[in-house]
């Protein structure tokens, strides 16, 4: 009898100890939300589809534009490593990473610009993340420098001087000062995008939850609320919750999304001006409004049976603009703050933003939906 019970006891045990061991991705917050997607509509698909569109393009330097490196083709490759990654997908991976060996050239070199300003230093995410996946150390020298040099002379209150205060900036700052404290592990990354983060918050939020884009450019227009959102989803997701502005950042980021929910339109796409009917709908915006709420929804901090199911109709609403080549339409072109392009009259500034061009495959919108597939895959 003995010699019966036993193998079958074990057995029961380690049947039991092999099932809570299985992954619990469907039990994670909103996962009923963020899976059985319709054909063509998962994130798999999309990242691959939006990344190989990425890796076919030149960069804009190489067509006679800007004649550097840029911050759409920074943050869409972004996207697409960290989707290249999540898939387990080598070859895209190798890719993306090659696409990288220009820059470490004395000529390629050039086109990365060695300025003091926010769109410029966010360059150093992209060797960032290629060390955090690789280990090679080249990466990280190339990278982390500047993060470092984002904070030369900083200001009286410990900010960068960089600091614009337009809503911009956040993202920018925000991402690579992660990226650094993902690298190396050291904890003043996390602190400078934390006190960054929490400055503009108290300088720009308003009550409502969002952002003008501008102290003189007082609308709330869609992706610069975008890159808000997003930023904070992107800080929060590794800033530790004793560290002293963590309440400030996390009451800003439910704010904000409480907020988000009441302007999304039925086909669950957000407008040109959050808050204006008469606006077009936008998917830049989108796309980072649906990046932080599914970011927030995974990790907790958002009411899954709430918010899950606005960022999958959204997601749902950007895989419908997206077309056969892999390119996002209604895009929002890059677009100044409304002050230095029509000056001070409200009703200009307006006009000024609802009568902002479309575009198709504008990278200002490739990115977005690759970190929603991004985050819909961790």
């Amino acid at each position: 009898m003995k010699s019966f019970r036993l193998p079958v006891l074990f057995t029961i045990f380690l049947t039991l100890s092999l099932f809570s061991c299985q992954p619990k991705g469907d039990k994670a917050p909103g996962s009923k939300y963020f899976s059985d997607w319709p054909e063509g509509a998962s994130p798999e698909e999309v990242g691959k589809k939006l990344s190989e569109n990425f890796l076919a393009r030149k960069f804009h330097f190489q067509e006679g534009r800007f004649g550097r490196l840029v911050y759409p083709e920074v943050c869409a490759w972004y996207g697409a490593l960290e989707v290249a990654h999540l898939t387990d997908d080598a070859a895209l991976r190798e890719k993306l990473i090659r696409h990288y060996d220009l820059f470490l050239t004395p000529e390629g070199s050039k086109y990365i610009v060695e300025r003091a300003h926010v769109d410029y230093r966010v360059a150093g995410v992209v060797p960032l993340e290629i060390y955090i996946q690789t280990k090679d150390e080249k990466y990280l020298n190339d990278g982390i420098r500047w993060a470092d040099a984002q904070w030369d002379e900083p200001t009286e209150d410990g900010i960068t001087k960089e600091a614009r205060y337009w809503v911009d900036d956040i993202y920018m700052i925000s991402s690579l000062q992660v990226e650094a404290y993902r690298a190396t592990g050291e904890l003043k990354y996390l602190e400078r995008a934390a006190l960054t983060t929490a400055t503009y918050l108290d300088k720009l939020q308003e009550p409502n939850g969002l952002f003008h884009h501008a102290e003189d450019s007082p609308f709330f227009w869609g992706r610069g609320n975008g890159w808000y959102a997003a930023g904070m989803a992107e800080l929060l997701s590794e800033l530790p919750e004793d560290n002293q502005y963590y309440d400030r950042v996390m009451s800003g980021y439910l704010t904000m999304m409480e907020s988000l929910l009441k302007y999304q339109s039925e086909e669950g796409l957000w407008r040109q001006l959050v808050d204006k009917e008469e606006s077009w709908l936008e998917t830049s915006g989108t796309g980072m409004f649906a990046f932080a709420m599914v970011t927030g929804v995974k990790n907790g901090w958002l009411e899954a049976d709430v918010y899950g199911p606005a960022a999958r109709k959204a997601w749902l609403a950007l895989v419908s603009r997206i077309d056969e080549e892999g390119n996002v339409q209604d895009v929002c072109v890059g677009t100044n703050k409304a002050f230095k392009e029509v000056g001070p009259d409200l009703d200009k500034q307006l006009e000024f933003y609802i009568g902002r061009d479309r575009d198709t495959g504008d990278l200002h919108g490739q990115a977005p939906v690759l970190w929603t597939a991004m985050a819909l895959l961790k």
